[in-house]
C-alpha cells in the first residue's frame, strides 16, 4: 500500500472555449499519463456540445465524481468537477461562493476513502477580483474542518493584498509553487494544491504537453500526511 496520494487539477478551459473541435481524447491522455488518484477540473464546458464531458471525464479515473454546473443553460452547462479513484465516505456537499453580482462561483467538499485515511477534498474555482477572492478565500477555510484536508484549484490569486496564500495558510500552510498562466509561456501561479499542516508535498510537477489542449497546465502532486 502505497503512502502517498497523487492529486491533479487542471483548469481546462482552453479545450472547451478556445479550440473549436475540443480533443476530449487528449485531455483524457494527458489525466492518464500520470494516473492520478483524484482530480480537480475547473471549467468543464458542455454547451453546444451533444455528449456530456462532465460524465465522460469521470470515466478517466474512477467511478466517483461530484459536480457543480454553475452556469446551467437549455445549449448545456458550465462549471467544475472533482473525480476521484476511491469512494466518497459521504455525499459531497456544493458549496455557493459567489460573491455579490459576480460570475456564480461553486466549492466542491468531499471527504475520500483514501488507502492512507479518510481525506476530506475541496475542489474549487475562485473569482477575479481581490476582494471576491478574500471572501471566497475566508468560506473555504470553513469547509477545511477535518484532520487531512487537500484544496486544489484555479485560485486566480497573484497579489500578496488580501491573497488567497496568506488566508489559507491558517489551515493549509503547505501548497504547490509552480507556474501554470499562460500555459505556452508560464508567469503566473494560479493553479494550486493547498495541504493542512500535517501534509508534506513530496513531489509536485506540471506538463508542458497540455499546453496543447488548454491555456493552462495542469498542477500534479504527491502527498502523504502524518499519522
Amino acid at each position: 500500500m502505497t503512502d502517498t496520494i497523487r492529486v491533479m487539477t487542471w483548469n481546462v478551459h482552453g479545450t472547451f472555449a478556445l479550440n473549436p473541435h475540443f480533443d476530449l481524447e487528449g485531455v483524457s491522455a494527458i489525466i492518464r499519463k500520470w494516473s492520478p488518484d483524484i482530480v480537480a477540473l475547473q471549467e468543464v464546458d458542455s454547451r453546444g456540445r451533444t455528449d456530456d464531458p462532465f460524465a465522460r471525464l469521470a470515466d478517466v479515473v474512477g467511478i466517483h465524481r461530484a459536480e457543480a454546473r454553475s452556469i446551467v443553460t437549455r445549449d448545456g452547462d458550465y462549471g467544475q468537477v472533482l473525480l476521484s479513484r476511491w469512494p466518497f465516505a459521504d455525499v459531497p456537499v456544493v458549496s455557493d461562493v459567489s460573491y455579490q453580482e459576480r460570475e456564480p462561483r461553486r466549492a466542491i467538499a468531499a471527504c475520500v476513502e483514501t488507502p492512507i485515511g479518510e481525506v476530506k477534498v475541496i475542489a474549487t474555482h475562485l473569482g477575479l477580483s481581490i476582494h471576491e477572492r478574500y471572501e471566497q478565500a475566508q468560506a473555504l477555510i470553513r469547509l477545511a474542518d477535518a484532520p487531512r484536508v487537500i484544496i486544489a484549484g484555479d485560485f486566480n490569486d497573484w497579489f500578496w493584498v488580501k491573497s488567497v496564500r496568506r488566508v489559507l495558510a491558517r489551515r493549509c500552510p503547505m501548497r504547490t509553487r509552480l507556474r501554470t498562466f499562460p500555459a505556452r509561456w508560464p508567469l503566473l501561479r494560479l493553479d494550486r494544491i493547498y495541504t493542512a499542516s500535517n501534509g508534506t508535498i513530496r513531489r509536485a510537477w506540471t506538463d508542458r504537453d497540455a499546453r496543447r489542449h488548454s491555456d493552462h497546465l495542469p498542477v500534479l502532486a504527491d502527498i502523504s500526511f502524518a499519522p
